[in-house]
């Protein structure tokens, strides 16, 4: 098969495998993060089928739906991109970036692994986590761990290990201190970076009328 064959194929691949996942780790979110890596790599010097795959495979077995197992989606990736050929170079490549991509991955600890390939599509995939979006997905996930919206009495820790972080049951709003806010300083690219910033902008905006609706001053 040629490169946009096998993209094509890892759609439908990645289509099936997620369509009962959590809202915020869907099909529509790695079809963001995929057009987003597009857009983002076009202004690097990176190869386009790891770009494409990576973004593609990136949440094909996210950590937090089994059971904090960072190893399940890798392997899944890796067994799906042999069955369509694909070079031992290109399916090492993704398969690194899978393991680096998450923001929970580079808690404590210098990542070992860097590529652009891996900075375009981690820029990709934190841009998901923030602006508009990023806040619905944010309280999507909330509810679906049930968690409380907000707590005044519970603050947000920003001095997170990894475990701590993986296993936190915080109220919603934590997130955004704990993580999203974080991410603006975070992007690797220049596109990235022009984007985050309108996006962190907004959910500045949003926590300042959020604050002013809790304590009834507007």
């Amino acid at each position: 098969m040629d490169n946009n064959q096998i993209i094509e194929q890892t759609k439908t691949f990645v289509k099936t495998t997620l369509k009962i996942a959590e809202g915020g780790h869907d099909w529509f979110h790695t079809e963001r993060v995929f057009k987003n890596a597009l857009l983002i790599g076009k202004a690097e010097t990176v190869n386009e089928l790891v770009v494409a795959l990576g973004a593609l495979l990136h949440d094909i077995a996210d950590s937090k739906f089994n059971n904090g197992d960072d190893t399940v989606g890798p392997i899944i990736a890796a067994e799906f991109l042999v069955k369509q050929n694909v070079s031992t170079e290109v399916i090492n490549h993704v398969i690194k970036i899978i393991e680096n991509v998450s923001f929970s991955s580079n808690i404590d600890k210098t990542a070992a692994f860097h590529s652009k390939e891996l900075e375009v599509i981690q820029d990709a995939d934190r841009l998901d986590a923030l602006g508009a979006i990023g806040i619905a997905r944010t309280f999507n996930y909330g509810g679906f761990k049930n968690r409380a919206l907000y707590n005044p009495e519970i603050k947000p820790n920003l001095n997170l290990t990894k475990e701590e972080y993986k296993a936190s049951t915080a109220p919603t709003l934590n997130h955004f201190y704990e993580k999203l806010l974080l991410l603006k300083d975070k992007m690797n690219t220049k596109t990235g970076r022009k984007i985050a910033e309108e996006r962190h902008n907004y959910m500045v905006d949003f926590l300042k009328q959020f604050y002013a609706e809790w304590h009834g001053e507007k």
